[in-house]
């Protein structure tokens, strides 16, 4: 049995790794640890902020793998050094994945008030119009 796909359609080709890419967002989709948010800090600049209160940054891990930007955070399990009355702050590892758009850049990376921040760079848009000769 072959799957449905919305590029099943004969005027849309070589677009597997888009469907390919939808496929990923969707399986990431439903996971809501840590919190994110996404903001547009200029022109061409996205900064992913996430709450990773509890975490040190040696708890963190921030790799590119293909157009996948990947966030890792693992804490240190401290339960035979602290004798907890209540605990009610998530220390639970995570992935947190994002896929980038072609061009992309990480261009910074830093902690703040509880919140680690990425910094990505969009690549600015050029108009590629060619003409193709016939022989």
């Amino acid at each position: 049995m072959s799957r449905m796909s919305i590029f099943n359609s004969p005027f849309l080709l070589g677009f597997d790794q888009l469907e390919d890419v939808l496929d990923k967002v969707s399986k990431n989709a439903g996971d809501g640890y840590p919190p994110y948010n996404i903001e547009q800090i200029g022109d061409a600049a996205i900064r992913i902020s996430l709450a990773v209160a509890g975490f040190a940054r040696e708890d963190l891990d921030i790799a590119l793998e293909g157009n996948q930007l990947i966030i890792r955070g693992k804490q240190k399990d401290d339960a035979g050094e602290k004798a907890y009355l209540h605990r009610g702050i998530a220390a639970r590892q995570f992935v947190r994945k994002f896929v980038l758009a072609d061009g992309m850049e990480v261009s910074d990376a830093f902690m703040e008030h509880g919140l680690l921040h990425i910094d990505l760079s969009r690549p600015q848009a050029q108009e590629l119009v060619r003409t193709v000769p016939i022989r």
